[in-house]
């Protein structure tokens, strides 16, 4: 029973006790206030009757009438008179109880127990005593009038002690919302939320321990933002250029190969190799410093290009000096030409561009790449396209495709089949296995990948259709899709799943309410479902905060995927309430041979670990890894290691 319960029923306790003693009370002395009455009634009457009828002592028929005129005009049981001589009764008269309209209860005459009182007198002949006069009143109506005083009396003592017990009850509750408040920091902290309650109760004691839960809550967010600030330091001194803010040539390596992995998840793409013409010459012409400037003006436009919603897979780097790389999964030839050409003008407009007098200021070199190819013969075509650019004269820009026969399917092609298998749900779902790096690798939940069936009847990896869905703006839908067979797959299959949503979802208004719609028509699914964001295709923070709330108030779970790009993201990871966060696999690969990588994960660590997020490592491909992912600490882990993505099996 609550504290609160505790309370309001000792306050109601203590109600009925003191109104039933004073009820009691007051009853008891009415009582006796009526015996009184009963007493002094019966004897007036007897004194009065002794002395008026002393006259007429002898006359049997004046004393009768005199009997008679005073019980019939008072409240008597009994009057007699009695001779004094021999005991006889000269004159006797008796009630035959209350009217009906006066009955009290039986039970309350017992209670009350007012019993007759008697008065008594003497009538003189002379100077002789002749008879006795004896009057009994009767209590029946002193009963009907307790009786009633009694029931008015209960009636207002039970008004009084309802509203008063509402009224203790109202100010008991108004005085311990600070203990639900408290409640509320404490849950929202194992929510990973930090809230400072900002009223604070005047009552001191309950101002005191609300100051204290206060400090607490404060020192966590501390301590939680401290160690976000150590982890965000190692990742842009370990994976970024200061200058422009891109990633340096270490992270483009890592992620480079980790696009060009033979995995379902990887599109074929391009690498574009950006070099300014005469980095010497500029720094002749413009000086150090507005060489810098003009560097991180075209960092800024690099940026510009990366921030499209189709593109977030994409990585902008700064390899050395005056040496740019874009890696593009995705991009298509015709798409690859087209960026060159406005990378170019772009860079052409710039005003310290125009300043230098250099023409052309940079050269663009675009070399295409495949799953399964080698990072080195990828990076050696794009060098060669830029030579071949350099080398041509009124050429700013060329592109090199790889030496295996490359087909760039046609737009419309693509646009009818995958709509076709939209419509039909020609979806077919494969599922990875995420376990726990400890405990023998115990299940998790598994990720839910899609595979879409071609014309032909083959199932297509996510890697080859992603792009093309990004392009045709329909990746809501397949979301959708995915999610509506999620649910069906649930129903004869209830284990913990993961899905992904995409950036465009995120986004849509639309996409939003009606994925939460299909999670709020089906509650029962909600402990087996978990969706995972991804950190690169994330909306606004007052958005991403509204969508936790939505998803989170259906009953269902929210995770955060290919985390480790933006750590200052992980500041606002505090107010979504996620379930999870999974490390991108571009920090996990080589962990145990790279100490900076390991190094930079256990800050993560410590950093979610002070708000009890579990951690899930990506791409985990070698025991090697998963041995040291587990001596840190993280919850789990996925990868090829742990198991490729595969149809259901049971």
């Amino acid at each position: 029973m609550s504290l609160l319960k505790q309370l309001f029923l000792a306050i109601c306790l203590l109600i009925v006790i003191a109104f039933t003693g004073s009820f009691i009370t007051g009853v008891e002395s009415s009582r006796e206030q009526a015996l009184s009455q009963l007493r002094s009634h019966a004897q007036d009457a007897a004194t009065a009757l002794g002395l008026s009828m002393s006259p007429h002592v002898d006359d049997p028929a004046m004393i009768e009438l005199m009997v008679s005129s005073i019980f019939d005009s008072g409240y008597f049981q009994t009057i007699r008179v009695v001779n004094i001589a021999d005991e006889s009764i000269i004159v006797e008269r008796q009630s035959d109880g209350l009217d009906k309209e006066q009955q009290v209860p039986d039970w309350f005459i017992r209670v009350v127990n007012l019993q007759p009182e008697w008065g008594d007198a003497l009538l003189m002949r002379g100077w002789e005593q002749a008879a006795r006069v004896e009057v009994l009143s009767d209590p029946q109506f002193l009963l009907a009038k307790l009786w009633d005083s009694s029931r008015a009396s209960l009636m207002w003592l039970l008004l009084v002690g309802i509203f008063s017990a509402l009224l203790g009850g109202w100010l008991l509750r108004t005085q311990l919302r600070p203990l639900d408040n408290m409640v509320d920091q404490a849950e929202a902290i194992s929510r990973r939320e930090f809230l400072s309650a900002q009223k604070v109760p005047k009552t001191p004691e309950l101002r005191r321990v609300v100051q204290a839960m206060n400090l607490m809550v404060e020192k966590l967010k501390a301590l939680f933002a401290e160690e976000t600030a150590r982890s965000e330091k190692l990742r842009v001194e370990a994976y970024q250029d200061r200058l422009t803010g891109l990633a340096n040539h270490r992270l483009l390596d890592i992620r480079l190969s980790e696009q060009l992995m033979d995995s379902e998840h990887n599109a074929a793409g391009y690498l574009l190799f950006l070099r300014l013409a005469d980095l010497a010459g500029l720094n002749q012409t413009l000086g150090g410093a507005k060489t810098d400037e003009l560097i991180r003006n075209i960092a800024t436009v690099i940026k510009q290009y990366l921030t499209k919603p189709h593109r977030f897979e994409w990585l902008g780097s700064r390899s050395r000096a005056g040496e740019f790389t874009i890696v593009a999964p995705g991009l298509t030839a015709e798409d690859a030409d087209q960026l060159a050409v406005e990378l170019v003008n772009t860079l052409e407009n710039l005003a310290l561009a125009r300043e230098s007098r250099m023409s052309p200021l940079a050269y663009i070199g675009i070399g295409a790449f495949n799953p399964g190819d080698q990072a080195k013969a990828v990076l050696d075509r794009a060098d060669q396209a830029l030579a071949q650019a350099q080398g041509t004269p009124g050429t700013t820009w060329a592109r090199l495709d790889d030496s295996a026969a490359r087909v760039d399917a046609n737009a419309q092609d693509w646009r009818g089949w995958i709509d076709d298998a939209l419509k039909q749900n020609k979806l077919k779902l494969y599922f990875q296995p995420v376990t726990e790096c400890a405990n023998d690798g115990k299940l998790l939940h598994h990720k839910v990948l899609a595979r879409l069936i071609d014309p032909q009847g083959e199932a297509i990896a996510a890697g080859q259709f992603l792009p093309w869905i990004e392009r045709l703006g329909w990746s809501a839908r397949l979301d959708i899709a995915m999610l509506e067979n999620c649910i069906k797959h649930l129903a004869t299959h209830p284990q913990p799943l993961a899905l992904s949503l995409s950036g465009q979802t995120l986004r849509d208004a639309e996409s939003q309410a009606r994925v939460l719609q299909i999670l709020r028509n089906h509650p029962q699914k909600k402990p087996l479902l978990t969706l995972e964001l991804d950190e690169r295709a994330l909306p606004p923070p007052a958005q991403l905060e509204q969508l936790s709330q939505s998803v989170r108030a259906a009953g269902y779970k929210l995770g955060l995927q290919h985390f480790g790009g933006d750590f200052n993201l992980i500041s606002n990871l505090t107010y979504l309430g996620l379930a999870y966060l999974k490390v991108d696999g571009s920090y996990i690969r080589a962990i145990d041979q790279e100490a900076d990588k390991r190094a930079f994960i256990e800050a993560i660590y410590r950093a979610t670990n002070s708000i009890d997020m579990p951690l899930i490592a990506e791409m985990v491909e070698t025991a090697e890894e998963l041995a040291v992912l587990e001596e840190m600490g993280l919850a789990g882990a996925m990868g090829s290691l742990i198991g490729a993505p595969a149809p259901w099996k049971g």
